[in-house]
Formats: structure tokens, sequence, C-alpha cells
């Protein structure tokens, strides 16, 4: 898609791969867990496979096993019954070890959390001109982890977390809070978002302006725990206003310079 003036008042961001390198922690964590505190026997890419397994099960059935209340306020609960629900596939189940695993990932989780090139650049220059947001799903305190150590929370005027609101992308209603957060019509706004599903379509039928981000690297949880490419638009439907690879892009199409 060729590059060009972006017509817009506010700009809306995703978090987790868009501005920042989540599923790469997440990945390399893991392993180091695995590595680290695994139960004997089993190699950390076969316990990888087991929690690629049960992330697929577990993952979108949250709100129907009742997780999701507990998932809201803190990430613990569900991370560590994930962890228990791995080494039960893999013919291990141990509560203590669960919850070291747990622990470990956390901790290089966190550790391995990277902005993406480009993005303080970014941030810094949209920020003297526009209204900046924020809109990430996740539970409460993992996402405001998140914002701490990437030191980014002073660039956003308005920050929306599934956690502290109850509902999360791609519920249109989350992108109606941000409209009343900014005082501005859905036209005005632009949202920047790596996944076509939960980012460009929702952010497309409120009415908002969309750029989807596509790095080659993005990818999502599959067999063997990652699938081998990223995700395709869907035959049929709506495009985004413009197509992304890097952040440095974005200042072209608002005609701030690349």
């Amino acid at each position: 898609m060729p590059p060009g003036p972006l017509d817009a008042e506010a700009i809306f961001f995703d978090l987790d791969d868009t501005l920042c390198g989540y599923w790469e922690a997440s990945k390399a964590a893991l392993k180091r867990a695995f590595e680290e505190c695994g139960p004997p026997g089993l190699t950390p890419d076969e316990l990888m496979d087991h929690w690629a397994a049960e992330f697929r099960e577990f993952a979108p059935s949250l709100k129907r096993l009742g997780w999701y209340p507990a998932y809201l306020e803190s990430g613990e609960p569900t991370r560590t019954e994930q962890m228990r629900r791995t080494l039960t596939r893999a013919r291990c189940a141990d509560e203590q070890c669960a919850q070291a695993l747990s622990d470990c990932y956390l901790r290089h989780r966190v550790d391995g959390l990277r902005l993406f090139d480009g993005a303080f650049e970014v941030l810094k220059k949209l920020k003297r001109r526009y209204p900046l947001g924020l809109i990430t799903n996740g539970p409460a305190d993992t996402q405001r982890q998140e914002i701490e150590v990437l030191g980014i929370g002073s660039y956003f005027d308005t920050i929306l977390i599934e956690g502290e609101m109850g509902e999360g992308k791609p519920n249109v209603s989350v992108f109606r809070r941000a409209e009343a957060a900014v005082g501005m019509p859905p036209e005005k706004i632009v949202f920047i978002g790596n996944s076509y599903a939960h980012d460009i379509l929702p952010a497309i039928q409120a009415g908002w302006k969309t750029v989807w981000m596509r790095r080659p690297t993005d990818v999502p949880p599959s067999h063997g725990g990652v699938t081998t490419r990223p995700e395709e638009l869907p035959e049929g439907a709506p495009e985004p206003d413009a197509v992304i690879i890097e952040l440095r892009e974005l200042l072209g199409l608002l005609d701030l310079g690349g």
C-alpha cells in the first residue's frame, strides 16, 4: 500500500507485538523456564510442544471454564494453571513444579521484554502532535507491569486495559470507550495493531482508520510452538487503510517524514 498522509486527530496503539516483542520474549522465557525448572526426562522442546497444545485449548476457554474473573485481575492464576496442564499432558503432574515454572517463566519474560526498533522515536514525534492512546488485552497487573518496564506510560493520554475494564478487544464497546476518552468521532482516530481479528477488524467496524502491523516474525502459537507465516487477511474481509512492517513507516503515513 503506497505511503501518504493519513488524516487523524488521535492515535491509539495495541501493545503486545505492536510496540513490543511480547511473543518473542514469551517463547524465549518458556524455553529458559523449561531448561531451569522442568521435570527430568523431558527436553525443553518436548515441554514447549505440550505447552503449545494446552495453550490452544485453555486460552480460548477462560470464560467458559470460569477463569476469566481471576485472569482480569492477575496473570498468575491462569499462568500457573497453564503450566499445571502442560505437566499433566506430559504425564508428570507436579504442583510445586508448576508453580516454579510459572514464576521462572514470568521472571524471564519480563527481563526479555523489549520495544521494537523505532518505538521511542515514533512515540516522541507523534506525542508532539496527537493525543495518544493504548488499548491492550490482558490481566491488569501484567499489562501495567509491561508498561512500566518498557517506560512508555508517559506517552499516552489514555490507557485502556482489558483487566481494568472487564472487557477487551475485539468488543466494539472498547473502541467507544476510547472515543469518549479523547472526545473525538471514530473517523478521526487511527488504530495501529498486529492482529487482524482482534485489532484491525473491530476498529474498522467501529468506524476508525486502521494501520495493520505485519512483521514477518509475528506469528501466533500453533502446533509445535509457532506457525510458519504471519496472519493473513481473510478472503473478502475489509482492508486496513495501510499495512506496515516497522513503526517508522507511520511517520510517512501521517506526513511527519520518515
